[in-house]
């Protein structure tokens, strides 16, 4: 399956599974590795990094972006041999009591 064809059958099906969110795609050019999608819905968000197959290369920063925006809240490398697991994943994420991470400027 190509990447594109992927992340756009996944933002729909993102969207029917969190009503009312807003699902965004990143802009790849603006800063290399930020992952492809962000998902805001309520006071929560994530991030997703689309990939055609589990086996497709990462590019550099894209671990690194991953990793760190996992900390502030949610975020996943997602491909379709992960898909529905990723997506169990963010159900949980956006039900848990507690809101997404935010830091605070000191």
């Amino acid at each position: 399956m190509r990447e594109n064809k992927f992340q756009s059958d996944l933002i729909k099906e993102i969207k029917n599974l969190f009503p009312g969110c807003m699902v965004l795609k990143n802009d790849p050019n603006y800063i290399q590795g930020i992952p492809d999608l962000l998902i805001l819905h309520g006071k929560k968000w994530a991030t997703l990094e689309c990939k055609r197959s589990a086996d497709a290369p990462i590019r550099p920063n894209q671990a690194y972006y991953v990793k760190r925006m996992n900390k502030m809240s949610f975020s996943r490398f997602i491909f379709p041999e992960n898909k529905e697991e990723v997506l169990r994943e963010l159900q949980s994420a956006f039900k848990s009591g507690r809101s997404t991470r935010i830091s605070k400027r000191k």
